[in-house]
């Protein structure tokens, strides 16, 4: 059987809206706009929130108006102290007010695929179909997804930050399967885009996607082990770097190794089911009350 095996996306039985059941990206949740992100430092103005005292710079300009009103109540008092009392208006430091807005970030939904033999043999196309639901989800949201897919030895970022959905299932499809599980690649090279994003002002969440059966270490030598302490350690460094992570197992039995790491992102732990849609809904349920 050849290496190389491509296999068309295949309907996954999740839930239409599995991404807001999990809880995942509250923290890029408001009250209004589509797609918007919290109050935080992030990559678009929002609506104009109330003034602040403050001097003013490059980065902050002057509300003139609250400037004004702040400083009316004062211009008798001014003028009759002032040394040059014919000025029209006396303004104080104290005065000055400058403009603010809420910080909005968009949302970014990184996708790492399992592309390894293993899972390929197994559900890579049961993988893909999952893949395209939360595509479709994120698309209606006006979410931003990536695609980091992971084989042979090493992980790869098939496509970077998107709102392109034509293109992304395009890379999804021709994703092929075969070689090496390299887990804890991909999810380096996943927390990798995740702060590259954050640091443009977006706010990441990852949706691992594998069979769990990590058998490359992330110097890519071939050791099962150190394979599996790798992956935990990144998946720690997930958790330490405060990036929501939820891991979907696409074996053809639930790994237990996948809990336990799922556990160290401190996010939830899904089995993708086979045909199932009320055993995923009652394992979201449980995941929620967990």
């Amino acid at each position: 059987m050849p290496q190389e095996i491509l296999l068309e996306a295949a309907k996954a039985l999740l839930p239409a809206d599995l991404l807001e059941q999990m809880g995942l990206m509250k923290a890029a949740r408001t009250a209004s706009g589509s797609g918007a992100g919290g109050a935080r430092k992030g990559n678009r103005r929002g609506k104009p929130l109330p003034s602040r005292p403050g001097r003013p710079s490059g980065e902050a300009r002057v509300d003139l108006v609250a400037t004004l009103r702040n400083a009316a109540p004062w211009q008798p008092m001014r003028r009759a102290s002032a040394a040059q009392p014919d000025r029209p208006l006396h303004i104080r430091m104290g005065d000055i007010r400058l403009r603010r807005f809420e910080e909005k970030s968009d949302r970014l939904l990184i996708f790492a695929v399992d592309a390894s033999g293993s899972a390929a043999f197994s559900r890579l196309a049961e993988a893909k179909g999952a893949v395209e639901l939360l595509l479709a989800e994120a698309y209606a949201r006006r979410d931003h997804v990536a695609l980091v897919a992971f084989r042979g030895t090493e992980a790869e970022l098939l496509l970077p930050p998107t709102r392109s959905l034509v293109q992304t299932k395009r890379r999804l499809a021709a994703l092929p399967g075969g070689g090496g599980t390299p887990l804890a690649a991909g999810l380096r090279a996943a927390l990798q885009v995740a702060l590259q994003a954050r640091g443009r002002g977006m706010t990441p969440t990852v949706a691992l996607l594998t069979d769990g059966r990590a058998n490359i270490a992330l110097d890519g030598a071939p050791n099962r082990a150190r394979a599996a302490e790798d992956a935990a350690a990144m998946a720690r460094a997930l958790r330490a770097q405060g990036v929501p992570a939820i891991v979907i197992d696409m074996g053809a039995r639930p790994e237990p190794a996948l809990r336990k790491l799922a556990a160290e992102m401190a996010g939830p732990y899904l089995a993708l089911p086979r045909a199932d849609a009320g055993r995923l809904s009652a394992a979201v349920a449980a995941s929620l009350e967990g």
